[in-house]
């Protein structure tokens, strides 16, 4: 098989599990494609049995690897969606971060995980994305994200004034720090931080986050997904922070933004022995007793 592997930075603690995984890797006939900023932090790390290719670009892996590997945290794989867009390129998460939400595989079972994926013992879940259309085409071709839209105020002593739509009929006015529009996936990251509820990977929704908002009547709300959403921030003295994912626009004027369902999804890998409810009761400790 094929691969394309992705990564941002990697400690010393970490070289002999990415050694591991190339030695696996090296004993298949397929090609190796390394992300090219992170060849260059593996350089004098790790080292190769045959010189692995090079991509930095969805043109590059598009139609010639089977599998991308992200190596990292949560962050780091969402990092890979705009290099993968509407490849189909299945993403394997490999979590050598913290959390791991969505890089299923630890560090310790990455052996294990590939003889798995070899013999084809997995399933690919399709995750929705959601698109951020603007007047000022903020994020170019790169408009749109697996987790969330977050609006966020960058003035401390000032809120924000985000008045909502959805297909046209009035919903709210937030007043607030901020608001996120998340994805089932992401109803899990910044969104659960703002008492957002958690939505199952194949609901076919978004959730409406306000983040401080001055009104405590106001609460997360789900809508389906097939729904546009319109939003338009204003407030004394703008200044706030546009985010796609991990990736940010600072604006300074009035905006005007719709969010709906991109066209495509996003294919992540997951073994057969994972599900997304197992995800949670081990990362948030759901059931655990702690009266001891």
């Amino acid at each position: 098989m094929n691969v394309a592997i992705f990564g941002k930075n990697l400690s010393g603690n970490d070289v002999r599990y990415v050694q591991s995984l190339m030695e696996k890797l090296n004993a298949d006939d397929g090609e190796i494609y390394i992300y090219a900023p992170f060849l260059s932090a593996l350089s004098g790390m790790i080292s190769f049995s045959r010189q692995p290719k090079v991509f930095s670009t969805k043109a590059d892996i598009s139609g010639n690897v089977d599998y991308l590997f992200s190596i990292g945290g949560d962050g780091t794989l969402l990092d890979t969606i705009t290099l993968v867009g509407d490849s189909g390129i299945p993403i394997i998460g490999i979590n050598i971060g913290r959390l791991g939400f969505l890089s299923g595989i630890s560090k310790d079972d990455i052996s294990p995980a590939l003889d798995e994926i070899l013999e084809k013992k997995y399933i690919i879940e399709e995750r929705t994305l959601l698109r951020l259309v603007t007047p000022t085409h903020l994020f170019g071709d790169f408009n749109f994200a697996l987790n969330d839209l977050t609006v966020y105020k960058r003035n401390p002593l000032s809120m924000l004034v985000i008045r909502t739509y959805i297909n046209d009929e009035f919903l709210n006015t937030y007043w607030a720090d901020g608001l996120i529009v998340a994805t089932p996936t992401g109803s899990t990251a910044y969104s659960l931080s703002c008492t957002g509820p958690i939505i199952t990977p194949d609901s076919e929704n978004f959730v409406i986050t306000p983040i401080a908002s001055h009104n405590l009547t106001v609460r997360p709300i789900v809508v389906r997904d097939n729904s546009i959403i319109r939003i338009v921030v204003e407030g004394r003295n703008l200044d706030c922070v546009i985010g796609l994912d991990s990736r940010i626009q600072r604006i300074e004027t009035a905006i005007e933004m719709q969010i709906m369902k991109e066209t495509f999804k996003i294919n992540l890998l997951r073994l057969t022995n994972q599900n997304f409810f197992k995800t949670i009761r081990e990362k948030l400790n759901w059931g655990l007793d702690i009266r001891n």
